[in-house]
């Protein structure tokens, strides 16, 4: 994969020793997380609405309700700048002025364009359920003629993006280092529980083989 061209926009300007620009690396923090952040301005009123989001090569997808204003906002071409952070530990120095937290984030920015096409649009919320759960799509109903419609989705080409990544331990100053102060990383990372069965259910079910082989594959 090619690097994004450093611009304005995209260059990390407080650190920028921790910027990365390559695809690679921006693409593996957008799939690691399951929400991202969606920054865009109606009005010269600036919102930031969470939402998931599922990626398709060089293209972000996202999707919510046909009468959502982010909806309507990236459908319409809007700008957009949608960002995700993942938090790997606390990092705890000897002061407090260094304390910080070791992270993979990325920003990227893209204009939105509407799926309008019925089969593009099972499509892309094939690729929202695969990536949530792989296996889940084939197994559920698929959305009807009336769900389709309540149910908008956007495609935003990724025209420029960056990542900015912070690893290792407490950075302090020389004079600190011989403080009688425990310093040092507290990690942190998501974990799955045991699978809660709906209560409502009208029969019990066996747990889907595809959700037994992918909790047993997170856990090794």
């Amino acid at each position: 994969m090619t690097a994004f061209e450093q611009e304005r926009r995209n260059k990390v300007q407080r650190l920028p020793a921790r910027g990365q620009y390559e695809r690679e690396e921006v693409y593996r923090i957008v799939d690691d997380a399951l929400i991202c952040h969606v920054g865009f301005v109606i009005d010269g009123q600036p919102f930031v609405i969470p939402t998931l989001h599922a990626r398709d090569g060089d293209t972000l997808l996202l999707h919510g309700s046909s009468a959502s204003r982010l909806m309507k906002h990236a459908g319409a071409g809007g700008a957009l700048c949608i960002t995700v952070t993942q938090v790997d530990g606390i990092v705890l120095a000897r002061s407090i002025f260094n304390h910080s937290i070791n992270y993979r984030s990325a920003v990227l920015f893209g204009r939105g364009q509407l799926v309008t096409a019925p089969e593009e649009k099972l499509a892309a919320l094939a690729c929202f359920t695969e990536r949530l759960l792989p296996g889940r799509w084939d197994d559920a109903r698929e959305p009807n003629r009336k769900e389709l419609k309540a149910t908008a989705v956007v495609a935003v080409p990724i025209d420029s993006a960056s990542a900015k990544v912070r690893v290792g331990p407490p950075k302090d100053d020389e004079e600190d280092l011989a403080l009688p102060v425990w310093a040092g990383v507290l990690p942190l990372g998501q974990s799955y529980g045991e699978p809660l069965a709906d209560p409502g259910a009208a029969a019990e079910l066996p747990l889907p083989e595809y959700l037994a082989a992918y909790l047993a594959a997170r856990r090794e």
